[in-house]
């Protein structure tokens, strides 16, 4: 299975910006998707997550409310809507698959990991 990110760019404090993941290959072993990034100098955090259903979404708190995470499984491709923007939302964000049907927020139940997708919002 091969994730391509997409969508990062610059953008401006309040602006709004939507990444798209695609999945391509064996699609059919990857169920939930998520989204982390990772930040200049500072760990990978988890951002959104959701089901293979599209039922159930989890998102970290210092994006709830500004971001949605959404999928399309017609094509294989999962989003992540960002609006009000802040510069701390600045960095690599990385879109990830597993092959169980629930979102979850820990990392390292996801087994494949895109390229990543730079984001930088600037104040």
């Amino acid at each position: 299975v091969q994730l391509q990110a997409s969508g990062g760019g610059l953008a401006q404090t309040g602006g709004s910006l939507r990444l798209s993941c695609a999945a391509s290959g064996r699609t059919n072993v990857g169920k939930a998707m998520g989204w982390f990034r990772q930040a200049p100098g500072k760990e990978r955090e988890f951002v959104a997550a959701v089901s293979w259903s599209g039922g159930t979404t989890y998102y970290t708190d210092s994006v709830k409310g500004r971001f949605t995470i959404s999928r399309d499984n017609a094509k294989n491709t999962v989003y992540l809507q960002m609006n009000s923007l802040k510069p701390e939302d600045t960095a690599v964000y990385y879109c990830a698959l597993r092959s169980d049907l629930d979102a979850t927020m820990t990392s390292n139940r996801y087994e494949y990991w895109g390229q990543g997708t730079l984001l930088t919002v600037s104040s």
